[in-house]
């Protein structure tokens, strides 16, 4: 899969890089035994398209990563019976297959599901789940040992796609960042298209605010979403993702809205977040428009120690890429790093960042598929779309690689599933099997397993993660935080930043595996 190029020094240190050439068939590509089911209609109701959010956690504390996956359900009346349930819980066993644990778990659920967010909300060492689902249908559920139970929360009402969680007040407790849509009702779906019938525009309809809701520390939230300053900015919000844009040590939140501007809430560290998307440069693209922005991922892309943004959007529009500057101000390197061209006519959901070939450069990766199913019926257009990775040649530059084969892709989670060091894909499509990319990619790695959202690690001063699970559209990844090595077997240093302000160095750590790091 690699072949070896020239070695090169670069400060002193020498750097070995690799040479990859990919294909869709180079991911071993299995799927998974139920259909995503999104109640489509000669009526083109919106939420129909938007549904498929993934988690990728451990729900049973085995060491390997699970799947659960939101299903749009049919009307209560049409549901069938059996073993066919709305939403899906898939076992890892042992990286040999999945098996499905949906009705053992208690997570068949009910409803219009549409995403998922995953985090230990209650610090009893196991995940808990929240479902986002429609007019007033998400719900949250705390992991018993490995049985789920819905738990009270404030109302959610609305149109929730998805939502993220985090420690924004650095209490050592996750909190829940709820992404909200638009107001939508059943009874007065628009009628789009002529002469063929398509989903509406979300111009059709009224934007509504994001939700807060702080963990209490005592199983309970309340929603804080008018005191923290959130509630009182309206948008038509697709995902959300969670960086220090600022490096000030407090987790800031950048959400995607969908053709009206993005938000950035930047963290004052007293309960409250400023909006500052404007002032930032990343509320519009370059040419002033606000793009059908879908899902995003925060992190450092290009090991400078800032957390950068990259999320995807429709075709025509690009999916951007924004360096951070520091100074609260982004810049646009869409074009200049060659990812405009490779996705002009492209759509894409979910992504993330992830060093997918462990060579010690984050890659880029897109769920790919039109928000329209018929979109050949009417345009040049293909509905369904392959997947696609970015992949970072360096110098801020990217090469485009498809990955899979064309499908009304979705949601996105990412994970070492059989913990071999290297970050697999799984992603949900609509009306089709669930698919998993098994990545065949070697190099030398790290990773490290911490207690927490939003832990900072740096390894030898030259790169950069953290542990998050809010990736990518309505749906949430595995915590643990990796780093790829390429030809390197060692690690000198691992500088870990805590929440909560300490600071730990481990030296000369094993590479080639996961790490478990206590808070000193």
């Amino acid at each position: 899969m690699f072949s070896s190029r020239e070695a090169v020094s670069f400060g002193g240190r020498l750097f070995w890089f690799f040479c990859l050439v990919l294909n869709a068939a180079d991911f071993r590509v299995t799927t998974l035994p139920h259909r995503l089911e999104h109640s489509a209609s000669s009526n083109n109701r919106l939420i129909e398209t938007m549904t498929g959010g993934v988690a990728a956690f451990d729900y049973n504390n085995d060491g390997f990563v699970d799947l659960f996956f939101a299903n749009g359900a049919k009307q209560p009346s049409l549901r069938k019976t059996g073993t066919q349930f709305w939403n899906r819980l898939y076992r890892n066993e042992g990286g040999k297959g999945f098996v499905d644990a949906t009705e053992s778990t208690g997570l068949q659920g009910e409803g219009f599901s549409m995403g998922v967010a995953a985090a230990d909300f209650d610090n009893d060492g196991f995940t808990d789940l929240f479902v986002s689902g429609v007019n007033g249908q998400s719900r949250l559920y705390r992991n018993h040992r490995g049985v789920f139970k819905p738990v009270a929360l404030p109302p959610v009402p609305g149109w929730a796609v998805g939502g993220g969680w985090f420690d924004y007040d650095r209490d050592g407790f996750a909190d829940l960042f709820v992404v909200k849509y638009v107001d939508w009702n059943p009874a007065e779906e628009p009628v789009c298209g002529a002469p063929v019938r398509t989903y509406c525009h979300p111009r059709e309809y009224a934007g509504t605010a994001n939700q807060l809701l702080h963990n209490n520390r005592d199983g309970s939230f309340t929603d804080v979403s008018a005191s923290a300053g959130i509630g009182k900015h309206i948008g038509k919000g697709m995902s959300v993702a969670f960086g220090d844009m600022d490096s000030d040590g407090l987790p800031d939140a950048f959400v995607t809205n969908d053709t009206v501007p993005n938000f950035l809430f930047h963290n004052r560290g007293d309960g409250r977040f400023d909006e500052i998307a404007v002032r930032a440069s990343v509320a519009l693209n370059d040419d002033g428009r606000a793009l059908s922005a879908m899902g995003v991922d925060f992190r450092d892309i290009d090991n400078d120690g800032r957390d950068d943004l990259f999320y995807t959007a429709l075709v025509n529009e690009t999916f951007p890429f924004l360096r951070n500057l520091g100074r609260w101000l982004f810049a646009d390197l869409t074009y200049a790093s060659r990812i405009g061209a490779a996705t002009l006519t492209r759509s894409g959901w979910g992504a993330g960042i992830y060093d997918f070939d462990n060579d010690g450069r984050k890659d880029l990766f897109v769920a790919g598929g039109d928000v329209q199913t018929n979109a050949e019926a009417y345009s040049s257009r293909k509905s369904r779309q392959p997947c696609q990775l970015l992949w970072n040649e360096g110098s801020q530059k990217f090469r485009a690689i498809d990955v899979g084969e064309p499908a009304l892709h979705r949601g996105a989670a990412f994970a070492d599933f059989d913990n071999n060091g290297t970050i697999d894909v799984a992603v949900s499509r609509l009306g089709s099997e669930p698919v998993l990319f098994w990545n065949p990619m070697k190099g030398h790695w790290i990773g490290f397993r911490v207690k927490g959202l939003g832990v900072r690690i740096t390894i030898d001063g030259a790169q950069h993660n953290h542990s998050t699970t809010a990736v990518g559209y309505a749906s949430s990844s595995d915590p643990r935080v990796h780093f790829g090595l390429g030809a390197a077997a060692t690690v000198r240093e691992v500088v870990v930043r805590w929440p909560s302000g300490k600071v730990q160095k481990i030296a000369n750590p094993a590479v080639d595996r996961y790490l478990d790091i206590a808070e000193p």
